[in-house]
């Protein structure tokens, strides 16, 4: 059987284009193979279309429109999700626009189908005494507890997010002064993020437990598991909850869903409160664009009250009577 230009055309894409010209990074790749999955599988259960002989003719902007519907009503899929799922469809368009000039007018017409809206997240982040109790409560008396005590250090001082963190490697890290770690962002964009003395402290001391000065140690990855494997997404999603859970006992302002990337969001708002300027915080976070850190200023509460309270500082008083000064009030009571 001859192959469909639908199939040359997504092989292509998927294993020479995407990795080879573009070089993007395998969670990207990852991404749009699963999003291509599930609309195979939505062809082919849902729209009776034999995979094997499915052709770009077939794939017109109706059935796009149809598996998008599928994943939000089938599926049960969020707006965003939705929304990832086009964004990858779009950009497999956009690469046959030149790959297949002749198909141009339904491609734009799939191109054209645009993202639904959805509501402006809240950026949930940790207050400082909420992280602080968290980071308390990992029991360095252990190997594991050191471990995990460095680990959590980490990914909040250097805002990290949860993948730069598990690839990091023995020879990402200088302890030298000044000490930093360069980390691997989306994109393969590479940044380097400095370390505050006692996150330097503790890592320090983990690479000289776990023995990282030997040779043959640079290309290891610096957090694993019981089984000297790269930790895992899940891991660290486990460890941060565990902890998390016995510093609500003292703590009443840690929220009950708490994610890895919940103390990347804490690092960038502790930047902002404490004056560091947005262009430094954008770079400090690996972000393309200053409008995403931005998102960080229009969710800070406490920045917003603290402008309000030196714009109109006493239009509102807070003074109330004291009726124990009230002496008619008084009279009238001993009266009872």
């Amino acid at each position: 059987m001859q192959p469909t230009d639908f199939a040359q055309a997504l092989t292509t894409y998927l294993s020479i284009y995407l990795p080879g010209q573009k070089n993007v990074s395998p969670h990207t790749i990852h991404s749009y193979r699963d999003t291509f999955k599930l609309l195979l599988n939505y062809c082919q259960s849902v729209r009776s279309l034999a995979i094997e002989r499915l052709s770009l003719r077939e794939l017109d902007a109706q059935l796009i429109v149809g598996f998008l519907e599928w994943l939000e009503t089938a599926r049960h899929n969020q707006i965003a999700t939705r929304n990832q799922r086009l964004a990858c469809i779009h950009g497999f368009y956009r690469y046959l626009q030149t790959e297949e000039p002749a198909g141009l007018w339904p491609y734009q017409k799939i191109l054209a189908l645009p993202m639904k809206k959805t509501p402006r997240p809240v950026v949930s982040h940790l207050t400082p005494q909420a992280l602080q109790a968290i980071l308390a409560q990992p029991e360095r008396a252990t190997r594991n507890g050191r471990r995990d005590a460095t680990l959590l250090a980490v990914l909040y001082d250097t805002g990290a997010r949860v993948q730069e963190l598990l690839d990091l490697r023995g020879r990402d890290i200088r302890l030298d002064p000044p000490p930093l770690l360069t980390l691997m962002g989306k994109g393969s964009k590479v940044r380097q993020v400095p370390l505050m003395s006692p996150t330097t402290r503790l890592l320090q001391q983990y690479l000289d437990e776990w023995q990282f000065a030997h040779n043959g140690t640079q290309d290891h990855p610096v957090f694993f598991n019981h089984r000297r494997q790269k930790m895992t997404r899940a891991g660290v999603a486990f460890i941060l909850n565990k902890y998390a859970t016995q510093a609500r006992q003292y703590s009443t302002s840690i929220p009950e869903h708490i994610t890895p990337h919940m103390l990347r969001h804490s690092k960038a708002m502790h930047l902002l409160q404490a004056g560091v300027n947005l262009v430094y915080i954008r770079d400090f976070m690996g972000h393309v664009d200053i409008a995403t850190t931005e998102i960080y200023a229009r969710a800070d509460t406490e920045l917003k009250r603290k402008a309000l309270e030196q714009a109109y500082p006493a239009l509102i008083s807070d003074e109330l009577p004291d009726w124990t000064k009230d002496g008619a009030l008084l009279e009238w009571l001993n009266q009872l």
